[in-house]
């Protein structure tokens, strides 16, 4: 799902470009706006997407995904240490809430030097997890994290 840009909502603040890994997320010089100058060589990561302080970068979905007519929106909520992705099918009978945990760092924080950090044991090199895994999706404070331990609560007619 390639990304595209509303461009009422960009600022052109530049997070898109920042840390867009295939380099497409351009600002142009004329609108200071920003745009996607080649959507399909988008990596589909939607790093962009949830790094857009103003939610201005959405996606196209594919058919296979959710039919013509659907959106798909992401929010993210740093407060509370979540990304929520909603789908709305076109239908209107059905919308979709997807959760899921931040695991990134906050914006300019420095990148850990690796070379600083303790080599991973023989039993996490055959471990089917990556490295720091378990470290930075908080199971090493007690396991998988619910709604509830991150404050949040099930809501009727809301797929979690």
């Amino acid at each position: 799902m390639p990304t595209f840009v509303y461009m009422t909502r960009c600022d052109g603040c530049g997070h898109c470009v920042d840390i867009c890994p295939s380099d497409i997320m351009h600002i142009d010089t004329v609108t200071r706006r920003a745009y996607n100058i080649e959507p399909n060589m988008c990596w589909e990561c939607y790093s962009c997407v949830k790094a857009c302080p103003h939610q201005a970068i959405d996606v196209r979905g594919y058919a296979d995904f959710a039919p013509l007519g659907h959106s798909v929106r992401v929010k993210r909520d740093e407060e509370k240490g979540v990304i929520a992705w909603r789908i709305k099918f076109r239908n209107g009978e059905k919308d979709m809430d997807l959760l899921a945990p931040i695991t990134t760092k906050p914006w300019g924080s420095a990148t850990p030097d690796l070379r600083e950090v303790e080599a991973p044991t023989k039993e996490q090199v055959d471990s089917q997890l990556l490295f720091n895994e378990p470290k930075y999706i908080r199971f090493d404070e007690g396991g998988l994290h619910t709604l509830e331990s991150n404050g949040l609560e099930m809501k009727q007619g809301v797929d979690y």
